[in-house]
């Protein structure tokens, strides 16, 4: 009998298809987590309260918060009003910045992955620049919709790791080579979290939470995407599943 994959939740968009509101991952997402994480994903409605959070905890092994074409709403980290026609999403907000903290606090394995980067820092405290590229001295992390997606996800820039942190014991090495997908970026770090990687502008692009009891890491940019093809990648998420699977095992 083949050995009981990890259990990985993933919370969802809620997006309204039509008049009807729809609760979606996108599938890159979930297939990183099968192939690359050796684990089952298990997609989470953005219901807030309603899950019990306490409950669903019980029963996951790891929680992965991806990327969304939509923003962390200003008023949860006290910035400025978003510019106009701003996409939103109140309820993967309620769902996700009170589960993380929960998640971490009861050893639940979380990885971040670009707006989950930036959920968990504002989860831990943390604020944002809503547009990195009016920032003076920031590179323009912005990618270009015009092109095809597989130009959009190609390798963007150089990212530095920290010395000592868990990306560069990953990697082997002081530099990787990523892609980047965003406007939005971290202004003030979280409490309880420390800087896993920079890019040459010395954006935050990736950090960990210190003393969490079980992987607890979060990165800016999109190692989902091919990720079989991506050694580091592969790695990000094999470490993300081996964790997912040691808690399955001491339950």
């Amino acid at each position: 009998m083949a050995a009981v994959r990890p259990l990985i939740g993933i919370p969802a968009d809620r997006r309204m298809v039509g008049k009807h509101p729809f609760h979606m991952v996108g599938e890159k997402y979930a297939r990183a987590v099968m192939v690359a994480s050796g684990a089952a994903p298990l997609l989470i409605p953005a219901l807030a309260e309603e899950l019990r959070f306490e409950e669903l905890l019980e029963r996951l092994d790891g929680l992965l918060f991806t990327g969304s074409p939509s923003n962390v709403e200003p008023h949860r980290y006290q910035g400025e009003p978003s510019a106009p026609g701003t996409l939103h999403d109140p309820a993967r907000d309620a769902t996700t910045l009170p589960l993380i903290r929960k998640a971490v606090a009861g050893g639940v394995p979380v990885f971040g992955i670009c707006r989950g980067f930036q959920e968990m820092n504002v989860a831990f405290g943390g604020t944002l620049h809503q547009k990195l590229h009016e920032v003076p001295g920031n590179l323009d992390h912005r990618d270009d919709e015009s092109q095809p997606l597989e130009v959009q996800y190609g390798p963007a820039h150089d990212v530095t790791l920290e010395p000592g942190g868990t990306l560069r014991a990953l990697s082997g090495t002081e530099r990787v080579r990523v892609n980047s997908l965003h406007s939005q970026g971290i202004e003030r770090l979280g409490d309880e979290l420390e800087v896993e990687a920079r890019a040459p502008d010395g954006v935050i692009e990736a950090f960990r939470v210190r003393a969490a009891r079980a992987f607890a890491l979060a990165v800016q940019w999109h190692p989902e995407w091919h990720v079989m093809n991506n050694p580091f990648s592969r790695a990000l998420f094999a470490a993300f599943g081996q964790a997912s699977r040691e808690r399955a095992q001491s339950r």
